[in-house]
Parts: structure tokens; sequence; C-alpha cells
């Protein structure tokens, strides 16, 4: 099914993104790969130069030790270094399998958690906290995400991740700890700026000016409008990615800023670093120099967690009973619970559904998994067609990605590459109001064409048209005239469907498609007869 697409609108937003730092955890109905027995492992993907990984398996606390080697505040005291390590152990067991597409369980670089070379504090700190995680309500590695520093307020993981599970436990509100630093400004051109919109996406010739538009409760910046380009408005996290990825990280640091016009130039003026959500690694450091304790400054970034004391975890360290004695004093009273076996997916609604995810995408992997669960089970009623085992689906960062991975154009939305689904950016799909349609043009492809194999491949493109929903083409597509088919539009031939030369030939080419089949279909044919 390589080359399987489906029309995109012109107008392509950039991926949502984020620092190692601004990643976090995900629940049990998230579709990640849950350990049948206690994890005292991982098999870490190690990024080479050239592209690729090498996969070096690390114990747990080595792992954790060179996680706070690459995350921490340089210097920081063994309280902060200990807060941090419950929540970086918290994060790899609730991530298990994140990498399950490329054969590992975590990378090494900002997609995941950053890997460096332990230091003696760092292995003190991993050894301190052996065993020790953060769990919700449900028994689970709770959903922990940890930044640079929230700038001064924390915020909600749903303000970063549309459609993200906001627990009460990472509230937005108020953090004096962290002084609201760093704070830091930029000056961009408008050629600069344009340069990164495009390589995001976006289309235009000319930018002629950007504002703020909104901003969201924590009083970050949620949107802004542009003046001269196509979408004619981004969200502030898209912006800092887009410009981070193009131009460099140390430009916008968080969407918490002001912006001014200067001629052909925007100053971006801000503080924090990083999306804001959960554990503000720069207040934690300045608690711990307060003389606050490791649970203390749990307490602080995800109030609410259960007071039930430290334990074992299986194959991680001695427990109450076992040679190394009880717990001590502080763990007794730590919102901490010992690691114990995670039930899979199992039962839960996510089984066969693998997702690879572009870095900072991850907060949104529960919801994600949710939509591909509700089209596959509406499909596999409507059509009366099993639904895949296993679907895999690759969200990639960029349209260039996108296009270097499947060898299709910009204006498609994904395509079959080695029996997996490869997806333009989400942020993309999801701005554009198409990811659900997407998500379920797919699904029938991957439900149908083994029975339509022999038919002509309007069949098949009119089939999967017509059961995502939605109209025949975008409204939007520019320059040219939106079709119109009408009960008498000529079915495309199989060239115009596999291999389109434009956007709009692909466009009409799918409008006559769907026409085709929605005229087969209101005669009183069923999907399986249509010719």
């Amino acid at each position: 099914m390589t080359g399987r697409r489906l029309l995109l609108a012109v107008a392509i937003a950039c991926a949502v993104q984020g620092s190692s730092r601004d990643l976090g955890g995900v629940s049990p109905q998230d579709g990640v790969v849950r350990p049948a027995r206690p994890v005292t492992s991982l098999r870490v993907g190690i990024a080479k130069p050239g592209g690729g990984y090498s996969i070096q398996t690390m114990a747990l606390d080595d792992y954790v030790a060179r996680v706070l080697a690459g995350e921490a505040v340089r210097d920081s005291k063994p309280a902060a270094l200990e807060a941090l390590a419950i929540t970086v152990r918290t994060f790899a067991l609730a991530n298990l399998g994140r990498h399950r597409a490329d054969g590992f369980d975590m990378c090494d670089q900002t997609h995941c958690q950053v890997v460096r070379a332990s230091t003696p504090a760092t292995e003190r700190a991993a050894a301190a906290t052996s065993g020790r995680i953060l769990r919700d309500a449900s028994g689970a590695p709770a959903l922990v995400y940890y930044t640079a520093s929230c700038g001064g307020r924390t915020e909600v993981p749903s303000a970063v991740w549309p459609g993200a599970d906001d627990p009460p436990f990472l509230p937005s509100r108020a953090d004096d700890a962290c002084g609201g630093a760093p704070e830091w400004s930029a000056d961009i051109t408008d050629a600069d700026l344009l340069r990164a919109l495009r390589a995001a996406g976006f289309e235009g010739g000319r930018l002629r000016g950007v504002s703020i538009e909104s901003r969201d409760r924590s009083g970050r910046v949620a949107w802004l409008r542009l003046d001269g380009v196509a979408p004619e408005r981004i969200s502030g996290q898209e912006l800092r990615v887009a410009v981070g990825r193009t131009l460099g990280w140390q430009y916008i640091k968080s969407t918490a800023f002001e912006l001014r016009r200067e001629g052909r130039s925007s100053r971006f003026s801000g503080h924090g670093s990083g999306h804001g959500v959960g554990l503000c690694v720069i207040g934690s450091a300045r608690l711990a120099e307060r003389g606050a304790t490791p649970e203390s400054i749990l307490a602080r970034y995800f109030p609410g967690l259960e007071d039930t004391g430290a334990r074992h975890v299986p194959g991680t360290g001695p427990s109450e009973g076992e040679s190394g004695g009880s717990p001590s004093k502080n763990a007794q009273k730590s919102p901490i619970l010992g690691a114990r076996h995670v039930p899979g997916t199992e039962g839960a609604g996510g089984e066969g559904i693998v997702l690879s995810l572009a870095e900072g995408d991850e907060g949104g992997r529960a919801a994600i998994v949710r939509e591909v669960q509700r089209a596959r089970d509406d499909l596999t009623k409507s059509l009366g067609a099993p639904a895949p085992a296993t679907l895999t689906l690759r969200f990639h960062p960029t349209t260039d990605d996108y296009e270097r991975a499947t060898g299709q154009a910009w204006f498609t939305s994904g395509a079959f590459v080695r029996g997996e689904l490869h997806l333009l950016p989400l942020a993309v799909l999801r701005d554009r109001g198409i990811l659900d349609r997407t998500i379920r043009f797919f699904l029938v492809h991957v439900m149908l064409d083994a029975e339509l194999a022999s038919r002509p491949a309007w069949v098949r493109e009119g089939a999967a048209m017509y059961f995502a929903g939605g109209g025949p083409m975008p409204a939007d597509v520019p320059q040219r005239p939106a079709f119109r088919p009408t009960a008498r539009a000529a079915c495309p031939t199989d060239a115009e469907l596999e291999h389109p030369v434009s956007i709009g030939q692909l466009s009409n080419a799918h409008a006559r498609a769907r026409a085709c089949f929605a005229r087969e279909i209101a005669s009183g044919k069923k999907w399986q007869d249509v010719r």
C-alpha cells in the first residue's frame, strides 16, 4: 500500500516540540508497553552521529544516574538530585516501550531523557532513591513531567499538548522557587522568522507582521497572528519549536514572553525555559539550597499524591525484613511508593496500537491512542471488517522528515512504508482539523484493500475517502477553485491517484473517486460490490 495518500490542506502548521526536561510519563491506557515483571534494566538507544541508534542495556539505577548528569542543574544539592532521580525513574518506568517500533525502550536524546556520563553525585542520588517512584491513585507510575524552569508559574499539560489529561497533581499555580529565572530576550528578523515558518510547513512569500492574539490562564502565549503567511495563526509552543529547530533553541526559551515589533524584526522578551509543567528543575535546586528535603520538593510540584512511604522494588534493593534494615525516617514520610508490576494494555483499549511520536508530542500519546481506538472500533462496526491486529503509526517531526522517509510530496498526509503508517507532524493534522479523518482514511485502506485489490484504484481511494468522512477536499486550496463533483463526474484513472503531479490534480482525483464511490453506494450497493 506504499503511496496511499490523503490530501492535506496546503497551509501546514509546525509540530509541537519541547526539550528533554519538558517530557513526561503517560497513563496505562496510552498504548505504552508495560513490564510483566519488575524492571531492573532498560534498553537504551544511543544516537549515532550519522543517524540511527546503537542499543545499550543499562541497569535502571545506572540509567537514572546518567540522566541526572544530563538533566540536573550543575552542582545541585543532594536533595534536588534525589527528587529529580525519583521523577526520572518514574518517567522511565511509565514510558517503557516508547521506542517499541525501533526495538528499544528509551533513547538518549531530548525526545526521551538526555543521557550523559554519570558523576559520583548523580550515582549517590540514584542509589539513595533506588526503587522509589511516584504513583498515582490507581497505583500506576504517575503522569509526571519536569521542565527546566517554570518561570514563576507551573502549567497544566493540556495547555501544551491538546487533549492531554490534567491530573490534580499537575496544577497551574504560582511558584516562587525559581524566581522567574532565566530572563531572556531575542531579536529575530522577519526574514529569519519566515525561514523558520517555511521549514515548519507554512506558505507565504513575505512575513509582514506577527502579534500576540491570546494567552492561556497561566499568562503564557497561547496563539499568535501571522500576517503574510498561511495558516495565519500559530500557537506559542509551535512557534517556539519552529524557531528552535531552524534558528536555535536559545531564541524563544518559553512561551512566557512579550512581543514588540521593531521595523522588520520582532523582539521577544520572556522568562523561564521549557513548557513549565510539573517539577521545576531550577526551582527544585534552589529549594534544596534552602534546606528542603526530596519529599517536600516532590510534594510541592506533585501535590496530592498519597503519602504512604517508600517501599521496596523487587530486584533493586533490600526491603523491610531483608538485609539493609527498614526505610529511613524521611522515606516513611515520603509520598513515594515502591515500583510493582503495571498491567499492560490488555483490556485497556490500546491493544495493537504502536505509536512513534516526535519530541515534545509525547504528552499527547494517550489522546492519540484514544482517537485511533475510537476510529478503529467505529470502522470495525460500520464496515463489518476485521481491524488490523497491529497498527504502527509514525508521526514525523517536520514535513521534510516525512518527505525523506516516504518519498511522498509535502501535500500528502501519510503513506505506508514497510507496513508502517508514516504521517505528517501531529500538530499539522490537528491544527487543520483532519487528524481523525486521516487516521480513519488509512484504517479503511488497511481493512479493505485486500478484498478490493483487484478493483480500480478509485474504488479503494473512494472507499477510504467516503468512510473517513468529511468533504471531498479541503476548501482552502489556494489559487484553484474547489472541485464540485457532479453525479456524472468521471472516475479518476489509477495514474491520477497513484502518481499525482500537483496538489490540484490529487485533490481533483480524490474528489472524483469519492463521488464515484458515493454514487455506487447510493444506488444500493455494498462496499464489497463496488467495481
